[in-house]
């Protein structure tokens, strides 16, 4: 043989033996470092919606799927999957699950632009986080601001500001979150639906009558006349009616408490019913508008 071939079987030979040394090693490793992972983790994840949108407070499905298992996190924390995907989680863990509900946004302000009195013009960063940080631009402290900051971090095109005013397409929402947390004023809060439709105050202030009739055309007056037409299901606090959806029930006659309302206050939120479906189909609907961030400093005239 000559030299060279000498020398490339050594190598050969060489890297051979390393391989499998390694390979003896990796070996004894995976079994002396292995660590049992439930084989219920990637069918918890599997069943999760996979929207990763950190509605449940964790980074992702993956990671809550993991809190299930290890730490023993609620299984009625998707907002997304709501009802069907506690249920599923519940099947694969052995535990039972109490009746649950798909929870959706509420923005709690209905006034529209036009309906919102003692206003001042605002020339600032056009952002819902740096009109909040101002004062007196609108008479009230409690209302929607306008600057579509909800409607910039929606995933689902499910959140437009028409007139003004935050509203929820409950057809697209999936219910993950991120208006309630991205609203600065913390008028959108998270209700569930026991039906495809239900009722909710749109206000959000707080303050007596006479003050809110200044500064809103459709703002609750505390008047408590809803409280009275159904004392266990509404109650009255900081001049506000507050409903206990707990014991909410859609087959309740719940039309007499908004008739009650002389502010239209009380309003029927969720999917549209087919006859309001018919009505809109002729309709042409508002463009979804897009807050236009910019600041005082892009609108200064420069002089010298």
């Amino acid at each position: 043989m000559s030299a060279i071939t000498i020398t490339l079987l050594l190598a050969a030979f060489t890297l051979l033996a390393m391989a499998v040394v390694m390979g003896t090693i990796l070996g004894v490793a995976n079994k002396v470092f292995h660590v049992p992972v439930d084989v219920r983790l990637e069918r918890v994840a599997a069943s999760l919606p996979g929207a990763n949108c950190g509605a449940c407070d964790y980074v992702g499905c993956g990671e809550y799927a993991e809190a299930i298992l290890v730490k023993g996190e609620a299984i009625t924390k998707c907002p997304v999957g709501g009802p069907a995907v506690a249920s599923a989680v519940g099947e694969i863990m052995g535990v039972s699950v109490e009746e649950a509900f798909p929870v959706r946004p509420v923005v709690h302000c209905a006034a529209t632009t036009a309906q919102r009195l003692k206003q001042t013009p605002y020339h600032g960063e056009q952002t819902c986080n740096a009109a909040n940080l101002v004062g007196g631009i609108q008479g009230c402290v409690y209302g929607c601001l306008g600057l579509g900051d909800c409607v910039a971090v929606c995933d689902y095109d499910a959140i437009h500001m028409i007139d003004g005013v935050a509203v929820i397409d409950y057809i697209k929402c999936i219910g993950c979150g991120a208006c309630v947390k991205a609203c600065p004023r913390n008028i959108i809060s998270q209700v569930p639906f026991k039906a495809d439709r239900i009722l909710a105050v749109q206000c959000a202030n707080k303050d007596f009558g006479k003050e809110v009739q200044e500064v809103c055309e459709v703002g609750c007056t505390g008047c408590k006349s809803c409280a009275r037409a159904n004392p266990d299901l509404i109650s009255v606090v900081d001049n506000l009616p507050v409903f206990d959806y707990t014991k909410y029930d859609p087959r309740m006659s719940l039309q007499v408490i908004q008739d009650k309302c002389r502010r239209e206050s009380m309003v029927w939120l969720g999917k549209p019913t087919p006859t309001e479906l018919a009505l809109a189909a002729n309709e042409t609907m508002p463009a979804r508008q897009e807050a236009e961030f910019k600041t005082t400093v892009d609108q200064t005239e420069w002089r010298g």
